[in-house]
């Protein structure tokens, strides 16, 4: 896009991201609920197709790939097979208003594990943030009349696996000295490995219902397309994240999470009762308040290495 000018390619890149971050979550959920495509296999598709899409990107220049040793990205690639995993059952099983604000409860989650497991503290008004978006989750979840116990089980699952990966994540960053691209092109492989292994003693994989099984020709494109769009919304977040603000990804982010709440209801036709919708409000008005500060936070920082003769 270096034809572009600067605030098209901005907006060319948000665009991007906004529609696949959307049609990934609708696309999975469709693919669950009116195929009944196996949840693991679909995640290995994923798995596979974004190291493939990795391999390219390296090989066109995006980025270099550093030497890493596979017991450095083992824990990583368990997590990220797990978070992913977790992550999908909860979709399969849930509303997408209950997927969605479930996955609002990470943000409180790394707090409790850096608090508890790394000794770093947190100023009050941040630790504050969490319970309206604490209070929102169970409001969504209490009054959610497609309420699964299954499904919140994956739900809490994928929260607790996510919240640890994105914690791996940052503290091997720094420690390997490696960017998302480059941890993530060690990561894909490794666990689609462990996916290879482990899928036959869940699913099929021959036959009905496995991933070798007899799907018509569409079904196959939809499987490969969601594979696509799930490395789109990785390489679209690196993108986003390299050119713009924290201010922009987060604000994106929050426009994102209500649109996707709103195709929900629309698409999949999931009941939303008043108390959910005011769940849903009180963990927007956490999460914002969350972003706010945390930013303020980081400017402020910024300001003072500034001054810093």
């Amino acid at each position: 896009m270096g034809w572009m000018p600067a605030q098209g390619r901005l907006a060319a890149g948000l665009l991007v991201n906004l529609a696949a971050s959307i049609c990934i979550v609708f696309l999975n959920k469709w693919l669950y609920v009116r195929l009944g495509f196996p949840n693991l296999s679909l995640t290995l598709v994923h798995f596979a197709i974004t190291w493939l899409g990795l391999y390219l990107c390296q090989a066109l220049g995006a980025f270099a790939p550093k030497s890493l040793q596979p017991s450095q990205v083992l824990p990583l690639a368990l997590s990220f097979c797990g978070f992913v995993v977790f992550t999908n059952l909860s979709l399969q099983s849930n509303t997408i208003g209950t997927y969605q604000l479930a996955k609002a409860m990470t943000t409180p989650v790394i707090v409790v594990i850096q608090s508890l497991a790394y000794g770093k503290t947190f100023p009050l008004r941040i630790k504050l943030t969490l319970v309206p978006i604490t209070l929102g989750v169970f409001l969504n979840s209490y009054y959610d009349v497609k309420f699964s116990v299954l499904g919140m089980a994956f739900a809490t699952l994928g929260v607790l696996v996510t919240s640890l990966y994105q914690v791996w994540v940052g503290a091997k960053q720094h420690e390997l000295q490696v960017n998302s691209m480059q941890l993530l092109y060690y990561q894909a492989p490794m666990s689609s490995a462990m996916l290879l292994f482990i899928i036959p003693f869940f699913e099929p994989v021959f036959g009905e219902g496995g991933i070798f099984g007899p799907w018509t020709l569409s079904a196959v494109i939809m499987v490969l397309l969601s594979g696509i769009i799930a490395f789109m919304v990785n390489l679209s977040i690196y993108w986003i994240i390299g050119n713009t603000s924290p201010v922009t990804y987060n604000m994106f982010g929050h426009f994102k999470f209500c649109i996707t709440l709103l195709g929900g209801c629309l698409l999949f036709k999931d009941p939303l009762s008043v108390n959910q919708g005011l769940g849903i409000l009180c963990t927007l008005l956490g999460i914002l308040a969350y972003t706010h500060f945390k930013l303020s936070e980081q400017e402020s920082s910024k300001s003072k290495l500034v001054q810093r003769p």
